[in-house]
């Protein structure tokens, strides 16, 4: 099995709250930033996803805060896609230190959005695929 897919974040002080930890809301945004990462690192663009009338949307997300992260602290935000057969799809993610220590674990579940209908498509992984120059970062 491929190692999943990581991106490389600072933790800059003014994402710290008032104990100097990273803020809560914080680890949502790192979550995204390393999804996002994703689908660039797949070749689709948000132009791309918009241009062919999709959108990827957050159903459920999860978070379980496993260590503190303080100002200047380095990370890896990981990201694994799990495809089932349904509408929607599992993202399992991890925000570690660079020793290794493990700072959260986000799970959510995801879907694919036609733009006009206003509901997920039968089956994002064949979407996603499609739309990829490279599906490899989605395990494809």
């Amino acid at each position: 099995m491929a190692e999943p897919f990581s991106v490389r974040v600072t933790v800059r002080g003014y994402e710290t709250d008032t104990q100097g930890h990273l803020n809560q809301s914080v680890y949502l945004n790192y979550a995204e930033h390393a999804r996002w990462s994703l689908l660039q690192a797949a070749g689709i663009s948000q132009a791309r996803l918009v241009g062919q009338g999709v959108g990827p949307v957050a159903l459920e997300t999860t978070i379980r805060f496993r260590r503190e992260l303080l100002a200047g602290d380095e990370v890896d935000v990981t990201c694994a896609f799990d495809w089932g057969d349904g509408k929607t799809f599992r993202i399992r993610q991890e925000i570690r230190k660079t020793d290794g220590t493990l700072a959260a674990e986000i799970t959510a579940v995801g879907g694919i959005m036609n733009l006009t209908e206003r509901k997920l498509v039968a089956d994002p992984r064949a979407v996603l695929k499609e739309l990829a120059t490279d599906p490899g970062p989605f395990g494809l």
